[in-house]
């Protein structure tokens, strides 16, 4: 199953790919985890998307592409993927699509969460990442055991600067600017499906599964 997740920031598509990688056993690949890593290593593509990413403005689609045409190479993305983060624009769809006719692949479904503003506010603003380990949390609806402290492995917990009010308010608009075309984009291919990005969790994972069986994915 090949999947690509699309909507707004804080619209919950890393959350659900990771869910549905797990179930299915496929890899979630978030182009988002990806660069941030790449930021944190200080690599060359690292530091030419920093100053992109923390302004809350899409990082240039040449950057990108060339990641995502490498990950889906490896082996464990042979039997089908998840891609959270990416396409973002209409010319990173030609891109990847590109990329996968030469492996002879062909994207399943294509998912947008739509999703409220004062979700995606809520969502984001409370959202906090472990230092060391990345786990995410939120300080109302995944709460660490003890304030500012992973679970996991007891690191320190932070907010992302592009998580603040104003830069996700930044994020929203240049989302509607330069993302939202692509629903038209998949719409005309037959490919779109929609879902309630203002499910919790467990509600949107139903109404998944249940999508992936009426399409016979499962």
């Amino acid at each position: 199953m090949r999947l690509i997740f699309l909507g707004p920031p804080g619209a919950g598509k890393g959350t659900q790919a990771a869910v549905v990688s797990d179930k299915l056993k496929i890899p979630a690949i978030s182009t988002g985890d990806i660069l941030r890593e790449s930021v944190k290593s200080n690599s060359p593509i690292g530091l030419k998307a920093k100053s992109y990413m923390e302004k809350g403005e899409l990082v240039p689609d040449e950057i990108v592409a060339g990641i995502v045409a490498d990950r889906i190479k490896k082996g464990d993305a042979l039997c089908g993927f998840i891609l959270d983060g990416f396409p973002r624009t209409i010319n990173q769809a030609d891109k990847l699509k590109e990329q996968l006719d030469k492996q002879s692949i062909k994207i399943d479904l294509v998912i947008y969460f739509e999703t409220s503003e004062p979700v995606i506010i809520s969502r984001l603003s409370g959202r906090r990442i472990c230092k060391n380990c990345s786990a995410n949390y939120h300080v109302k609806n995944i709460p660490p055991k003890v304030q500012g402290v992973c679970d996991k492995c007891g690191g320190e917990l932070y907010q992302r600067v592009d998580d603040k009010e104003n830069t996700i308010k930044n994020r929203i608009e240049v989302y509607k600017k330069q993302t939202a075309s692509l629903i038209d984009y998949y719409k005309q291919k037959g490919s779109l499906r929609t879902i309630s990005g203002d499910l919790d969790v467990k509600e949107a994972y139903k109404v998944l599964t249940a999508m992936f069986k009426k399409e016979k994915l499962l």
